[in-house]
């Protein structure tokens, strides 16, 4: 039985590589005692989400590279960013200076911004690559990536020619943009912004809309944003001449899909296809009978752009089944078997608690993948 096993992190209990090694050993042993000899292979993933860096490197190996910068509401914080082998790709994950656990219980969406990020790509420039790509998933800031065009040498000016911070709420008075400082270096380079949502910047299924209020906004505050960050595009785009906010993707990580477009020239992809091509685990699934994935959390989410869903297209296009090991299923399972997985599974029924399934993902995992391999086994069988 040849098994690939690329699985997402379980969000504050396990990264990707811990989660497919617990899948994979619950799997080899519930495969011998049947005596079906296996050969699995543990490839990490991720969608551009938290742990985008830290997957690539245990999939792809590279050296990763420390950053001081600012922190969402300015205070210095200790990023990284990863240098593939070979050097011509860099991977950055924009949490990591910009992220929501950054500013756990001091909040603040209308006074942060994504400066960090800019300072991690100045620093990643450094290295000479061909292309960098940047995970958007996971932010705390809302600012439309004037933070970080700002770390990169463009300046927001008032009607009266004062520079602004880059900010939702010193935005509010932007009028001129400046861009003929951006770091000449940018345009040597190839950037890839990764994500997992298609959302465009405004309206009802944009960044102020749908995702301000998970970073602390009120009502009030998405309101505003909706309306800044509609003046904002437009001083933008009638500067550079092109429109970015239909963009799918360009509401991604508060707006900074449509920065990224606007001031980098990035293309806006799906993480995980991203992923997929640069580990080579579309012909890794060439050669397996049995593709598995898995997340922390089965939701309706899942079917757009996220790890898993990905996962089983790959599947798919192989002619190959496709089992998930989730930490908790979002509803019934008829919801994601057959039109998604071949079969789901969730380790929330097992443990004690909700606390003890995160503590101990692990194991469970473990134990969920050792009991199910009879059943797999019938899956992985079938014509």
């Amino acid at each position: 039985m040849r098994v690939l096993i690329a699985a997402d992190s379980f969000k504050g209990s396990l990264t990707s590589a811990e989660a497919g090694t617990a899948v994979a050993a619950g799997l080899r042993a519930g495969f011998a005692e049947m005596g079906i000899r296996t050969e699995i292979e543990v490839v990490p993933v991720a969608d551009g989400g938290e742990g985008t860096i830290e997957a690539y490197a245990a999939a792809c190996g590279g050296e990763i590279i420390p950053v001081v910068c600012p922190g969402p509401l300015g205070d210095s914080v200790t990023a990284e960013f990863l240098v593939l082998p070979g050097g011509k790709t860099a991977v950055i994950e924009m949490a990591e200076s910009c992220g929501l656990t950054l500013v756990e219980g001091r909040r603040d969406i209308l006074c942060s911004d994504t400066s960090g990020l800019g300072r991690q790509i100045r620093t990643a420039l450094e290295r000479r690559p061909e292309q960098i790509l940047i995970g958007l998933g996971g932010s705390a800031t809302n600012d439309w990536g004037a933070g970080m065009a700002a770390a990169l040498g463009a300046r927001f000016l008032d009607g009266e020619g004062r520079v602004l911070r880059p900010n939702p709420a010193e935005l509010a008075g932007f009028r001129t943009i400046d861009a003929s400082g951006l770091d000449s270096r940018l345009r040597a380079i190839r950037f890839v912004a990764l994500t997992d949502v298609d959302n465009p910047l405004l309206g009802s299924r944009g960044a102020a809309a749908v995702y301000a209020p998970q970073k602390g906004a009120d009502a009030e505050a998405v309101k505003f944003l909706e309306e800044t960050g509609e003046r904002f595009a437009d001083v933008v785009e009638s500067s550079l001449g092109r429109r970015f906010r239909d963009c799918p993707g360009s509401g991604a990580a508060g707006g900074l899909g449509f920065g990224a477009t606007a001031f980098l020239g990035a293309d806006i992809r799906p993480g995980i296809e991203v992923m997929i091509e640069t580990t080579g685990l579309r012909e890794k699934a060439r050669q397996a009978d049995l593709v598995v994935t898995g997340e922390g959390r089965l939701d309706a989410q899942s079917r757009h752009g996220k790890a898993a869903a990905g996962i089983t297209r790959l599947a798919r296009e192989t002619g190959l089944p496709c089992v998930a090991f989730c930490g908790s299923i979002d509803g019934p399972v008829s919801n994601y078997v057959p039109e998604m997985f071949a079969a789901a599974y969730e380790i929330r029924p097992a443990a004690a608690s909700l606390a003890d399934a995160v503590a101990r993902s692990a194991f469970y995992l473990e134990i969920l993948a050792r009991r199910s391999a009879k059943d797999i086994a019938v899956l992985a069988s079938r014509p």
